[in-house]
């Protein structure tokens, strides 16, 4: 948000954020007052040294006046305070040579010693004396020496432990237990469902939240309770805290938002003061939603061992649950919680009472992707040929975040290019570059490793194409991406949410692909494979232990529980779910999964030598191919003369684009009888 602003209350108004610079400039206004009056003290005190002088107690002053070794006075009266400032000068008999000094008396005895002189000037201790009198009280000096520093100390004091400087509900050293979320009005939030594309059925659960934040009368009136929580789960980057802010946004209602994480800190009991205090503000502004983002930083499984939360984390967890029950329908707050790990929370949390409803923000699927692709595409200058249809096809498993990401980095390709327009070739590119990484053409192979990874990725590339059950290739390349070598770039042509037991084994003969044309075209294999042969281990492991894919094993789970320690149970050693025998056997039937798939992959990669050569030769000679050159190859075309037509086409389109840009320039230009050059010059008559 560009307008986020925080308030203390509705009738304290606007406060500075942190980085308000009306808040910035009072701490340098603070300091330069202390440092002028540091540097005030620090002058007097220079004025007043006296170093070098000698200090004489009264009696000490009183014996050089009566042996007259003082020759001059300069005596300060300080009645409000009882006492006379002397400094003066005297000889000291064994040294010969004069020396200042300064003293202190009281005023009875200047009075005493001044009535002795007005009595008997000869035989005073003042007789001979040249003295000086200045009976000004100088209040403002005193002041200065003794008030300043005590109050210099007590505004640093406040200025460190006191002053507010968090916001509307925290900051300062002792405002710890004070609440961290941020507060928008509703003039702050401009999102609205309109902005949230690709989560439709969400929409239409929380629509509900909306109507009651809007008019709570029409379900009070009937008894109805509105749920008083709104958990949302999803993958990351699919739009939990958008919708959230949608929410706030259509209700028109005040929006607290908070991370889980801000709750928790080092001292005990600070974070369950902070969701009290939380609580409290959101009570006075009601009705109003409250939004805790990352709910699983705070509220996981309490009493866990390894991997669970420490006191402080449950006693915030606690104070959340007993102001969630204190709470009351007709209050009007309404709580939205997010989160991407619902299955560590804590099933208090769970329980009806408290997030009474759950709403899970799932992948968009191609329909959500196009709708989110068209919101993006509105905030760049995008080319008119782009299909947004087309690009949610070719960008199947992107989240909403993933798009904004895509359509941020076309724009970006579009620039270095110097193009007018974000073009359905820079979103291509973008596509690739966010899902496999950047091109490194800078990394330099040698022939032989160009040649090896040619024939891998044709390996992958062949046996993908021929296999029924599996995605389509959409692009294949030997340019480095990211950390690899090369890559087989597959296409789904629709959403799946299922995964058949056909389709499994052909992701094994897909994976096993490259390793296999390396073996059969090279005769030697290299670790170019290990990240085929784990994921193919992993899947061949996934169909035995929790698919029930093996008639031998049976329809029986034998997964490990690997994720309750992680996830916040207490650790504790528990006998295995099966025996070592069992093990051996499920060991046994991997093994024998994939060197069945291993079998297959080399008889197809032996039985379609030619083509797996044609295309490596391909690869090798043009170094990327699409699914049109694949083909192609596969049905024994010729690829080159493939390419050199679509160079002479697409340089006839560059042309036949210039001719109408020229056609568009000439078109725009006077014609005979318009007036023409400056402005006001009339034309031929």
């Amino acid at each position: 948000m560009n307008n986020e602003r925080d308030r203390n209350s509705p009738n304290t108004g606007h406060r500075p954020k942190p980085g308000d610079p009306r808040r910035q400039r009072g701490v340098p206004v603070f300091v330069m007052v202390m440092g002028a009056l540091l540097l005030l003290l620090v002058g007097m005190a220079f004025f007043n040294n006296t170093s070098g002088q000698d200090e004489l107690k009264a009696s000490e002053l009183k014996e050089k006046l009566a042996a007259h070794e003082v020759k001059s006075l300069d005596l300060k009266i300080r009645g409000d305070r009882g006492v006379v400032e002397v400094q003066g000068e005297y000889v000291a008999p064994a040294e010969g040579e004069a020396k200042t000094f300064k003293s202190q008396i009281s005023t009875a005895d200047w009075e005493q010693w001044s009535a002795q002189a007005d009595e008997d000037k000869e035989n005073s201790l003042l007789t001979g004396v040249a003295y000086s009198i200045d009976e000004h009280k100088d209040n403002l000096a005193w002041f200065l020496m003794n008030i300043v520093p005590l109050l210099l100390i007590v505004a640093v004091i406040w200025f460190l432990f006191f002053r507010r400087a968090g916001g509307p509900m925290g900051g300062g050293v002792m405002s710890f237990g004070k609440s961290r979320a941020k507060m928008f009005s509703k003039e702050d939030i401009t999102v609205t469902f309109s902005d949230v594309a690709g989560a439709d059925e969400a929409k239409e659960e929380v629509a509900e939240i909306v109507e009651f934040l809007r008019n709570p009368q029409r379900f009070t009136r009937l008894g109805a309770k509105i749920p008083k929580g709104v958990l949302m789960i999803g993958p990351p980057g699919c739009g939990k805290t958008l919708l959230a802010k949608a929410i706030a946004g259509e209700a028109d209602r005040p929006f607290y938002s908070i991370s889980g994480s801000d709750f928790v800190e080092m001292f005990v009991g600070v974070g369950a003061s902070r969701v009290r205090d939380l609580f409290r503000n959101a009570r006075d502004h009601a009705p109003c939603i409250v939004f805790i983002d990352e709910i699983d930083a705070v509220g996981r499984r309490r009493g866990a061992g390894v991997g669970g939360g420490h006191d402080e984390r449950e006693q915030t967890l606690n104070a959340i649950l007993v102001e969630m029950d204190g709470i009351g329908s007709s209050e009007g707050v309404i709580i939205l919680a997010a989160t991407n790990r619902a299955d560590v929370l804590d099933n208090a949390l769970m329980r009806p009472g408290r997030f009474d409803r759950q709403v899970v923000i799932d992948l968009p699927d191609v329909k959500g992707r196009e709708d989110i692709l068209r919101v993006h595409l509105k905030n760049v200058k995008a080319a008119h040929e782009i299909d947004p249809a087309e690009i949610a096809k070719l960008t199947p498993g992107f989240s909403g975040a993933d798009i904004m990401n895509l359509v941020n980095e076309a724009a970006l390709i579009a620039v270095v290019r110097n193009l007018d327009a974000v073009t359905r070739e820079c979103l291509l590119e973008a596509r690739d570059r966010v899902r496999f990484g950047r091109q490194k053409r800078s990394r330099v192979m040698d022939e032989e490793e160009r040649r090896l990874t040619a024939y891998h990725e044709a390996g992958h590339a062949l046996v993908q194409e021929m296999t029924e059950n599996t995605d389509r290739v959409h692009k294949v390349t030997i340019i480095p991406r990211g950390q690899a070598l090369g890559a087989t770039m597959s296409l789904p042509d629709k959403d799946r949410h299922s995964l058949s037991q056909k389709r499994a084994e052909e992701m094994l003969m897909v994976l096993l692909g490259g390793r296999a044309a390396e073996e059969d075209v090279l005769g030697e294999v290299s670790a170019g494979a290990a990240s085929d042969i784990q994921h193919a281990t992993e899947i061949a492991r996934r169909m035995i232990t929790e698919w029930g894919m093996s008639p031998k094993m049976g329809l029986v789970n034998y997964a490990a529980d690997e994720e309750q320690e992680f996830y916040g149970q207490t650790m504790i050693a528990k006998p295995a779910k099966h025996s070592d025998e069992t093990a051996q056997n499920i060991d046994g039937e991997i093994k024998r999964l994939i060197d069945e798939a291993y079998v297959k992959t080399r008889k197809m990669i032996s039985d379609n030598r030619d083509t797996l050569d044609r295309i490596g030769e391909a690869l090798l000679k043009y170094e990327t191919i699409d699914h049109d050159d694949l083909v192609l190859l596969l049905d024994g075309g010729d690829l080159d003369e493939k390419r050199r037509k679509d160079e002479s086409e697409a340089a006839r389109e560059r042309a036949a684009r210039k001719h109408r840009e020229l056609d568009q320039l000439t078109s725009d230009r006077p014609a005979s009888g318009e007036v023409s050059g400056f402005a006001g010059q009339p034309g031929p008559a």
